[in-house]
């Protein structure tokens, strides 16, 4: 039997369906091209880092090639940076003056974003950073740019952190009464308390408030965990956890979030950057272990995803072009099927049928223990060739003949028809 996750608030039918989707991290940082927290990390006050607004004019952005490029590559799905730490908005907000409508931009760049991507069929999510290192009542804490700046931090006193989260709550109000269907609530993140400084987190943030407000505008919306209290979706971060994610012993929806390299950001000189055969690999490990991967891009500062974020997504869509029925619709195989060495098995449900990743190509034969009786049919799901078998017994170890060049795919799938 396939594990049974704890009920959710929202809709994750679709969700635990789709399995793959694409973060997009894209603000004025981009044009410092050298991380998204540039500003914390250099310790910039907001008058040293207004360049970046003042710059800020992505003339080559097309919505209709990232949505194409994300599509082509097998996502399903898709969040955006509405707002991240920086305070940088997207959209054409009436609560603040921080926007793309006021950079040489000119103009809203997340309606027609949304546009693209829901016309390609891909649903639509946006992340929201409950930091923002520009307001004028967001009071410093052990991230904040200006945290070793004495008179910076003195002048809390005069900021209303309330104030604030007013400013977070109606915001939020904006982006989900202004878009149409949102499908996805990506909330970033509650600050732990440091020695110098107060934390912030759902008490400051009035996270049940927020959180009832979210469900009431938006209905079936999924809502992540980073508000401190768990809603649908739990989401390690630079991670694969080693199994199935469980909160209080119980299995939960999750989706591990990753970048190409290191920094979520555009970051011209950063060369860390994962090869196709990992990206695919890494996607396979979180279905193969009941999660989704979301895997991210940062587009650069006139509007582009570079070579780079191109070239992989164009490896990852190649393999997903053949083998995206190991992904869609699948998750964790029982656990009476015991997977070979340097593979990885995926299950569908529906289907009833067992996907084997063959991480490692072997040498002419592949040994599937206890499976000889259970397998009516083998074949290899990039050409759908007849993959031969040899069993004894019904409970016998199962063998698989394979050819002697791997094919020429990233990572090999066969794909099993079980008996039953």
């Amino acid at each position: 039997m396939t594990l049974e996750t704890r009920p959710t608030p929202g809709d994750t039918d679709w969700f635990v369906h789709d399995r793959f989707g694409l973060f997009i991290h894209w603000g004025t940082y981009a044009l410092a091209a050298r991380h998204e927290w540039v500003k914390s990390k250099e310790q910039m006050s907001n008058e040293q880092y207004q360049k970046y607004f003042d710059h800020f004019d992505p003339d080559l952005y097309d919505p209709e090639q990232w949505a194409e490029a994300a599509a082509s590559a097998g996502m399903k799905y898709f969040v955006v940076t509405t707002k991240h730490h920086e305070g940088f908005c997207l959209w054409d907000s009436d609560l603040t003056d921080y926007k793309a409508t006021n950079t040489p931009a000119g103009r809203d760049l997340l309606a027609p974003m949304v546009e693209a991507f829901r016309a390609r069929g891909l649903k639509v999510g946006f992340y929201h950073s409950l930091l923002d290192w520009h307001h004028p009542d967001y009071t410093v804490d052990q991230f904040h740019p200006m945290r070793e700046d004495e008179d910076y931090i003195a002048r809390d006193e005069e900021r209303d952190l309330d104030h604030y989260v007013d400013y977070l709550h109606g915001q939020t109000r904006e982006l989900l009464t202004r878009f149409g269907k949102v499908d996805i609530m990506w909330f970033d993140f509650s600050v732990a308390p440091s020695e110098r400084f107060p934390g912030k987190g759902k008490d400051v943030w009035r996270s049940e408030e927020l959180i009832e407000m979210v469900r009431d505008l938006q209905p079936g919306i999924l809502i992540n965990d980073r508000l401190q209290i768990d809603q649908d979706i739990k989401t390690p971060e630079q991670t694969v956890p080693r199994e199935w994610v469980r909160v209080d012993g119980e299995p939960v929806i999750w989706e591990a979030c990753h970048t190409f390299s290191g920094s979520w950001g555009y970051y011209r000189d950063e060369e860390s950057w994962k090869s196709v055969d990992q990206l695919v690999k890494l996607l396979i490990e979180c279905a193969s272990k009941g999660g989704n991967l979301l895997l991210n891009v940062g587009p650069t500062g006139r509007g582009e995803f570079d070579h780079r974020a191109l070239d992989r997504l164009a490896g990852v869509g190649r393999w997903m072009k053949r083998h995206s029925r190991s992904i869609y619709g699948c998750t964790q195989a029982p656990e009476e099927f015991d997977c070979p060495r340097d593979c990885r098995y995926t299950y569908n449900p529906e289907t009833g049928r067992l996907y084997l990743h063959v991480f490692s190509w072997p040498f002419r034969h592949l040994w599937l223990r206890g499976m000889a009786g259970r397998v009516r049919y083998a074949q290899l799901l990039n050409d759908a060739s007849e993959v031969g078998m040899k069993g004894a017994e019904e409970g016998d170890d199962l063998r698989l003949e394979l050819p002697v060049k791997k094919p020429p795919v990233t990572v090999p799938v066969i794909e099993l028809f079980l008996r039953g």
